[in-house]
């Protein structure tokens, strides 16, 4: 090789480093934890979704924005009558295998998915569909699910009633389809790294726990051409001050939570980085029913009354919460309910209400009821429990702590673990109340609390298959007031803002009030 030609190619390399031809554009992500599964059918944690979201895609999507847009479906009609939808599939859409994206495979999937043997966590969300609730009750085969592959693009299904949220419902990873293929082979391992068949923006490359989970760009997927991010590493970030760090180290380049003491001197420090704004979201606390004397709402209600929700929001989450006494959050068009009576007493009012209740069942200072909660691992958590525990200890309540990592503390609500108050939260699947009130139907998967009322559980059938939205909000409200407000089948706390860090290497963040972010809207600059 002549000098001036060595010269001329070292030049060319030289250019193309230079401008980023060469360059693995690589977003680090962190993701509040580790996910107890990579089958979509068997999440339910936020770090679970994100994942599922990059992974995999629906009928339906949501874009940076949070705005509706067609997913694997293109396009869809629906009847008069609203039950029965049609969705055409994307002509050459492929599975990361190379194999056809078909209707057959979200046939096989949903059905896997009411499949009582699958107990999928979200089996519950597609009892709108018809027989799903029959099916998952073991009462009906999966075969009769109302959903067909009318041709290899074209599904059909069929509704029990006309259902206003469905087309958002329709986002969520308990629709995403898995490859039958794959599963049927595999079984279990069909979600192992090298061994994972999906359809989404992103492929999954190592899970490496308690460290992080790649994943990279699937060249299969039909919009690979747009998307700017090569890889995405997404890392468990339970430990929020040490997220925190990271970021401002350089190593993370968006995190999903800070601990709220911090917030004055991050916006000193980090300026417009800092992002919080409204949430579609409840942080709560559920008592289990099943057991003395957690099953007595009287019980329950005093200490719901015994817990100083401005402090909380004010002085632990520094402003970044509002106080909650119902669980629907506000911002769903069309729906209000009333919180209970006591939200509008003086704190001192309802301590010395609490304290009555309490008295009456022979609780006292000298006799305290012993409460254990149980609460997954971050600072914002911690702090929480302990302002729970100081505010109960004067009602003549003694309060001992249980804290696991995010994914074995909902393991454990999952499989109806013991429990006398465990910390949970709830983020919109979509914009509806009934998504927030399907928590607290009988037998759902995250029904933590074993709460079962047959009032409750017909009025949310009631609304399922009514028509008119004006009377459908208010079927919704009654079940909430029922419920939530008197039967306190969870027990609302404060209602979420998004709470975050970004960098400004960043493009395509948008703030919205579903918190979610999906990689492939995103772009990232040095």
């Amino acid at each position: 090789m002549t000098l001036l030609r060595h010269l001329v190619l070292t030049g060319s390399v030289l250019v193309l480093c230079a401008t980023g031809a060469l360059a693995e554009v690589v977003l680090n992500r962190g993701n509040n934890g580790d996910p107890e599964s990579l089958d979509p059918h068997k999440t339910s944690t936020i770090p679970e979704a994100n994942l599922m979201r990059d992974l995999f895609l629906g009928l339906t999507a949501h874009d940076g924005n949070a705005t509706l847009i067609p997913g694997a479906a293109e396009s869809w009609t629906v009847s008069e009558d609203g039950l029965v939808w049609t969705f055409h599939l994307r002509d050459g859409a492929l599975w990361s295998d190379g194999s056809p994206v078909v209707a057959e495979d979200f046939v096989w999937s949903w059905q896997r998915v009411v499949n009582p043997e699958t107990a999928a966590e979200y089996a519950y969300m597609l009892a709108p569909i018809l027989n799903a609730e029959a099916i998952t009750a073991g009462e009906m085969p999966p075969s009769e699910l109302g959903v067909k592959a009318l041709d290899p693009l074209t599904l059909q299904v069929t509704l029990k009633g006309p259902t206003p949220y469905f087309l958002e419902m329709l986002t969520h990873q308990a629709t995403y389809p898995v490859n039958p293929a794959s599963v049927t082979a595999l079984g279990a391992d069909f979600t192992k790294a090298g061994k994972l068949v999906s359809n989404g923006p992103f492929v999954l490359e190592s899970f490496t726990p308690n460290d992080h989970i790649s994943v990279v760009k699937n060249d299969k997927f039909y919009d690979a051409a747009n998307i700017a991010i090569d890889r995405v590493n997404f890392y468990p970030t339970e430990d929020v001050a040490t997220a925190t760090r990271r970021f401002e180290a350089g190593e993370l380049d968006m995190t999903l939570d800070f601990p709220a003491e911090q917030y004055e001197a991050l916006k000193a420090s980090l300026g417009d980085k800092v992002k919080v704004g409204p949430l579609l979201g409840t942080y709560y606390y559920g008592f289990k029913m099943d057991k003395e004397p957690w099953s007595n709402p009287e019980i329950r209600k005093a200490v719901s009354m015994a817990i100083d929700r401005d402090y909380l929001a004010e002085e632990v989450w520094q402003n970044t919460m509002l106080p909650a006494y119902t669980l629907v959050p506000p911002g769903i068009d069309g729906y209000e309910v009333a919180p209970p009576d006591y939200a509008a007493m003086t704190q001192l009012d309802r301590e010395d209400a609490a304290r009555e209740i309490l008295e009456r069942y022979g609780y006292t200072e000298a006799n305290p009821l012993k409460l254990e909660i149980r609460f997954n691992t971050n600072e914002n958590n911690a702090n929480t429990a302990v302002a729970l525990q100081e505010l109960l200890r004067p009602m003549g309540i003694e309060v001992t702590m249980i804290n696991l990592d995010i994914a074995a503390h909902y393991a454990h609500l999952e499989a109806k673990g013991d429990f006398d108050l465990a910390r949970a939260a709830w983020f919109a699947d979509y914009k509806d109340p009934e998504n927030f009130l399907s928590l607290c139907i009988t037998g759902a998967g995250n029904n933590y609390t074993l709460y079962s009322d047959a009032t409750y559980d017909g009025l949310l059938g009631q609304a399922g298959v009514e028509s008119d939205p004006a009377k459908r909000m208010g079927i919704l409200a009654e079940a909430e007031e029922k419920g939530v407000v008197q039967d306190l089948c969870v027990m609302p706390l404060m209602f979420y803002s998004y709470r975050g860090l970004v960098s400004d290497k960043l493009q395509g963040w948008e703030p919205n009030v579903m918190d979610i972010h999906p990689s492939r809207f995103l772009s990232k600059t040095e």
